[in-house]
């Protein structure tokens, strides 16, 4: 840890691809047509959910 403590730090910028799971909700009056609104992008996320993966697609050297 001390030798770390003794580096300069750098802040390194990167593009990310998460794929993440949500919950999102719909007001509907059948599990039918919340399906039909869901599926046509409408709604709202509840929860942020959880990330199933995560990869680096691009690290960007800042010199």
């Amino acid at each position: 840890m001390a030798a770390r403590a003794k580096k300069k730090l750098q802040t390194f910028h990167a593009t990310m691809i998460v794929t993440r799971a949500e919950e999102w909700c719909v007001d509907a009056t059948s599990a039918e047509e919340a399906k039909a609104l869901l599926a046509a992008g409408e709604g709202h996320r509840c929860r942020p959910g959880d990330a199933l993966h995560v990869e680096l697609e691009q690290l960007f050297d800042n010199h």
